[in-house]
């Protein structure tokens, strides 16, 4: 589909997914910056006063750059919404969000009707997380703009289901903003992502080891050794399901194949997790896709590299298709 704007004048089809504690205004700064569209949680803005700071940061930031810069104006940027009974702060954040007319609202784990209504009525767009049809279905019904497939593989709290599934359902009855999370973590994949149906890429893990991360060093070199194998998934620390890496579980003193399951009814999100060994701070989260990623820099470096290899990739299809049966 046709972006609206500004999501037309993206260097590449990709967003910066919303990373608890580690996505903060330097990271989306730079994000945007770069040419993608870069977002963090609200909740990472604490005391919820600093998020009215952070956002009058990133909202001069970033028209700085477009003035200096015109030719080359930066994306958009968007804020995470965690719509849990848990997390108390919503009311007050979306007034925020109001105050500087965030252009992108992600929300995520609940779908409010009167939350997607009052981002219509500044002029924002709504994306609402999603694990399957199901749940896209209801978030579409009250009032989403766009959705997020989090498909297996993806960082943080994710869901089980193949990627190529995801999209095949939900694209047959929507055909509205989709940006695919699950492994995401070069330019071939946001291509991969494009060509199943969705609009944008998301990515996430990639970015925490990245200079502007607001990530341990061990974190940042976690993912940089990281692998696919390395990845474990569990609803202990939060009571919902995510991936995360098995050497920071190891770390905390757990055997990460024998874990407990959590009761998802005390999932909490204000405290950062229900057990000893926090996540986001103790346990840290990550996708399967980090095997792409072999060194920790900056944003623009690992933008352009995505770049790169998108149109690497763009080149490398037609190629193999150009001579092919099925396209004669």
């Amino acid at each position: 589909m046709s972006l609206p704007a500004p999501f037309d004048r993206l260097r590449l089809p990709l967003i910066g997914s919303p990373l608890f504690i580690v996505s903060g205004p330097e990271l989306v700064i730079a994000q945007c910056k770069a040419g993608i569209i870069g977002s963090f949680p609200a909740l990472n803005a604490r005391p919820q006063s600093s998020l009215d700071e952070w956002l009058h940061q990133i909202t001069e930031e970033l028209a700085k750059h477009n003035r200096e810069h015109p030719e080359r104006p930066a994306a958009p940027f968007a804020v995470n919404q965690i719509i849990h009974k848990t997390n108390d702060r919503v009311e007050a954040d979306m007034a925020t969000c109001e105050k500087w007319q965030v252009p992108l609202i992600i929300t995520s784990l609940g779908a409010r009707t009167e939350v997607f209504d009052a981002v219509r009525n500044w002029g924002g767009i709504t994306m609402h997380d999603v694990i399957n049809n199901r749940f896209a279905n209801k978030a579409i019904e009250k009032g989403a703009d766009g959705l997020i497939p989090v498909a297996a593989g993806a960082g943080g709290h994710a869901g089980a289901l193949s990627p190529f599934a995801l999209m095949q359902e939900i694209r047959e009855w929507f055909d509205g903003l989709v940006a695919l999370s699950g492994s995401i973590a070069n330019g071939y994949s946001i291509l991969a992502a494009q060509a199943m149906g969705a609009d944008f890429g998301y990515c996430g893990s990639a970015f925490i080891a990245t200079d502007e991360a607001n990530a341990a060093d061990g974190y940042k070199q976690g993912i940089v050794d990281g692998s696919s194998e390395g990845i474990v998934y569990t609803n202990l620390f939060t009571g919902v399901h995510g991936n995360y890496l098995r050497s920071s579980i190891e770390a905390a003193g757990l055997d990460p194949d024998d874990l407990p399951q959590s009761d998802p009814s005390k999932m909490n999100f204000g405290s950062g997790g229900n057990t000893k060994a926090k996540a986001w701070k103790d346990i840290w989260g990550s996708g399967q896709g980090v095997g792409a990623v072999k060194s920790v820099g900056s944003v623009e470096d690992m933008v352009a590299r995505f770049e790169r290899e998108y149109h690497e990739a763009r080149a490398a299809l037609a190629d193999k298709t150009k001579y092919t049966p099925w396209n004669s």
